[in-house]
């Protein structure tokens, strides 16, 4: 059977509705610590948490990042950064522009803000995670006087959930399509079949906004529509991967 760790960890869901509660400041410390637990690459920690409490920066991003009001709505509203300027104000000779370091940066900010969620789960509240910062990313950078060598990666929205809204679980894909051994496998069109059919009946029965269609006659779409074409420029006008 799984623990109460597990169970916590399999009833996630996106919440996008909370109620007009302050989380205590106690709690508020509690993620943060559990945030800051997790592992980093060779100790670096290398990232920084922006909290968001000013209403008029609040409406901003959310209208950078395509009109979220939630970002306006939750109690908590936590912008998560891969920081290197931090080393740079510590050594400024250092050479801060691999595609490694960009990786690191990224990989250590995306752990440690998984472990805030864990973490505000854990305490009754829900959360969701808001990448459509970065479809504005320039004007999210002078929005929050981002230096250079500082990526704003996402947003993070948390409060205690509106229980009007209890979005239901999304299946997953099955274990066999995502975990191998020993080597890469194919995809087994068999298993994906299956597994579109029981997205399809998901999103068919769904409480709110109902589709028609399973998980991968949807790939192309998401894929094609995330392009983010300036990305690439904006790295390098933050520092990141010139070399």
């Amino acid at each position: 059977m799984p623990n109460e760790t597990i169970e916590l960890l399999y009833r996630h869901r996106s919440i996008r509705k909370y109620k007009p509660l302050p989380i205590k400041q106690e709690q508020l410390s509690q993620i943060l610590s559990a945030a800051q637990s997790v592992s980093s690459s060779n100790f670096l920690q290398s990232s920084t948490i922006i909290r968001i409490t000013d209403t008029n920066k609040r409406e901003k991003l959310a209208h950078y990042s395509g009109d979220q009001s939630y970002i306006i709505q939750a109690p908590e509203f936590w912008v998560f950064c891969a920081d290197f300027n931090r080393f740079y104000q510590i050594e400024p000779n250092l050479q801060l522009e691999k595609a490694e370091q960009l990786l690191l940066g990224c990989i250590d900010t995306t752990i440690m803000a998984q472990n805030a969620v864990i973490a505000a789960e854990s305490l009754g509240l829900g959360c969701v995670y808001i990448g459509g910062l970065r479809n504005s990313i320039d004007k999210v950078t002078e929005l929050l006087a981002l230096p250079k060598y500082v990526l704003p990666l996402f947003g993070l929205c948390f409060g205690y959930p509106d229980l009007s809204e209890q979005p239901e679980i999304k299946p997953r894909l099955p274990k066999e399509l995502v975990f191998f051994e020993n080597q890469y496998q194919p995809i087994n069109h068999n298993l994906l079949k299956q597994y579109d059919e029981q997205m399809n009946s998901y999103y068919q029965h769904r409480t709110n906004n109902k589709k028609v269609g399973g998980w991968s006659d949807k790939i192309a779409e998401i894929i094609n529509r995330e392009n983010r074409d300036f990305m690439l420029a904006y790295l390098h006008k933050q520092g990141w991967i010139t070399r």
